[in-house]
């Protein structure tokens, strides 16, 4: 594309002279004076690569118009060279301080005023190229590249200073911008970055180093500053501001050899490990911290082959009926027997998979062995009861989750109302209307709908009048916290007395002791599971259990 440039002369043959040297090589603007200049400006401010400026015009002089467009962000950058009879050193030495890049005598010499244009355009587009390598656009903080070189140059110039590396992220950025809209987000990134440049002081380097995620250098003995001081000052005027929670991740530089960029990486993986803990703000990244990412990185590298492997297995914990005591069904749980690790605890494996996605895969798997399961106690003429799978929050985006699991029963010749599918209240909180319609889908093919760890979140009252539930499952933290209280004063005598206004079973987890049990007894609850009862326990061994709970009853 062609280059415009802006030439502004009063005399209409000077102006029209300099646009005939310029017109085979450029697109030329004209502005007979600097009033009418700012008028086209307003226009083509983003694709004027250059003004020629006369220096003596009427209505805006020169001076006037260099300071005008100095003081805007976006015109200062383009060169201006100013065009001039006078070619005195006091003359060009003012010029120069009002803004001006260059200048050319009159009378005009064309090769001489085409070699300049076209330099000055080279070097602004030069330096506009290393402007963008070097800063971000937004925030205007170094970039991520730079960055890197300058905590490399300040380390290499400082050996004798300590430093840490922190990150700072925007916890659920992506929602902020979906509700406040992308104007919004920009502008909460922008205050944001403003805030960190305010606090790591001048001897502070800060990037945008990607999205959302800032990353500084600070002298270590540089004092911290608190959460709600950085929130005054980042983003008092936002809207949502007291939704916005940012999450911290610190990184100590005791080894400088290694590279910047991996610097970067372990202190964003300390950030990772805050993030959506409500109650945590920010990590360090330590040893402690490094043996967990390298455990979990194993894991992940494991997922797969112990899939394909079968070294999944599927435990059932029964669950009893208060009526008669007697087993009513069962849960099933995974775990996870390594043949080099051993048994793992799901504590360490299930909230991994949750996070890389895993999880979808994992619960297909234990579907699909609970089917069969149940395929194959009916065939040895074993009384089978219900058993209740988990439906986590990534099951419920997948298409066509219902006809998946209604042909998985059909497959094993199974009646849906054996397998119950249990979803959770933060699937609710989530996405209240896909669960809704995922609900309905699975109660259409003839399911049992649980909803699992009940109480647990905030929608709970008006998730129950809008889902169609046949069981709910209460969290254990309730029977945990009611024990003291009198049954007049017990939430859970409220809420399950509520359930069963609404028809709903319910079912009590985490029962440890008698005092539990003769609590839940008096408030009605219907059904209970814990190791009270029984733990959670291989296939085999839950055959047995029901055989002898059965022969016990005889």
């Amino acid at each position: 594309m062609r280059k415009k440039i802006l030439v502004i002369e009063d005399n209409e043959l000077n102006r029209a002279m300099m646009s005939a040297i310029l017109a085979d090589d450029y697109d030329v603007l004209e502005a007979e004076n600097g009033r009418a200049a700012l008028d086209v400006l307003a226009v083509h401010r983003d694709s004027v690569s250059l003004i020629l400026l006369d220096v003596v015009m009427p209505v805006m002089d020169d001076y006037t118009f260099l300071d005008t467009i100095r003081g805007d962000s976006e015109l200062s950058a383009i060169p201006v060279i100013v065009m001039t009879q006078n070619t005195s050193e006091e003359e060009e030495v003012t010029a120069l301080t009002h803004g001006a890049t260059d200048f050319v005598p009159k009378p005009y010499r064309p090769q001489v005023i085409l070699h300049r244009v076209a330099s000055l355009i080279r070097f602004r587009e030069t330096a506009s190229m290393m402007n963008q390598l070097q800063y971000d656009r937004l925030t205007g903080l170094y970039s991520k590249e730079f960055f890197c070189q300058k905590v490399r140059e300040r380390l290499d110039k400082t050996p004798d200073e300590d430093y840490v590396i922190i990150c700072s992220d925007v916890e659920n950025f992506k929602l902020y911008n979906d509700t406040f809209g992308r104007e919004a987000g920009d502008r909460l990134l922008k205050q944001n970055a403003e805030a960190l440049r305010v606090t790591m002081g001048e001897d502070g380097i800060c990037c945008r180093y990607g999205a959302d995620r800032f990353v500084c250098l600070r002298a270590r003995g540089q004092k911290w500053i608190a959460q709600e001081t950085f929130m005054q000052r980042a983003f008092s005027n936002l809207p949502g501001r007291r939704s916005i929670t940012v999450k911290w991740g610190i990184y100590d530089i005791t080894d400088r050899a290694i590279p910047v960029d991996l610097m970067c990486d372990r202190v964003m993986l300390a950030v990772d490990c805050v993030k959506g803990h409500y109650n945590r703000l920010y990590a360090v990244y330590d040893d402690e911290l490094r043996s967990k990412l390298l455990r979990d990185k194993a894991i992940t590298d494991a997922m797969e082959t112990a899939l394909a492997e079968k070294q999944f297995t599927v435990y059932y914990q029964p669950k009893y009926s208060l009526r008669d005591r007697r087993a009513a069904g069962a849960e099933a749980l995974v775990r996870w027997v390594h043949p080099t690790w051993g048994f793992m605890s799901p504590g360490l494996f299930v909230p991994l998979f949750e996070k890389n996605g895993f999880v979808p895969k994992l619960d297909a798997y234990v579907w699909e062995q609970v089917c069969a399961q149940l395929r194959a106690w009916i065939d040895q003429g074993l009384d089978v009861m219900p058993v209740s799978v988990n439906v986590s929050r990534a099951d419920v985006y997948q298409d066509n989750l219902a006809e998946t699991l209604s042909e998985l029963v059909r497959r094993y010749d199974i009646d849906p109302a054996l397998l119950h599918l249990e979803i959770t209240e933060s699937s609710y909180a989530e996405n209240p209307k896909q669960l809704i319609r995922t609900v309905e889908e699975f109660r259409r093919y003839g399911f049992v709908m649980e909803m699992d760890d009940f109480g647990s979140g905030y929608s709970s009252l008006s998730m129950l009048s809008h889902l169609r539930l046949d069981i709910l499952k209460l969290d254990m933290k309730f029977l945990e916290n009611e024990m003291e209280k009198t049954l007049e004063q017990s939430i859970l005598n409220d809420i399950i007395s509520m359930a069963h206004r609404l028809h709903l079973r319910v079912v009590a987890e985490g029962v440890e002791n008698e005092a539990q049990l003769q609590r839940l007894i008096a408030l009605k609850c219907d059904y209970v599971q814990g190791y009270y009862f029984a733990k959670p326990m291989p296939a085999e061994d839950f055959a047995r259990h029901l055989q002898a709970d059965k022969a016990a009853d005889a």
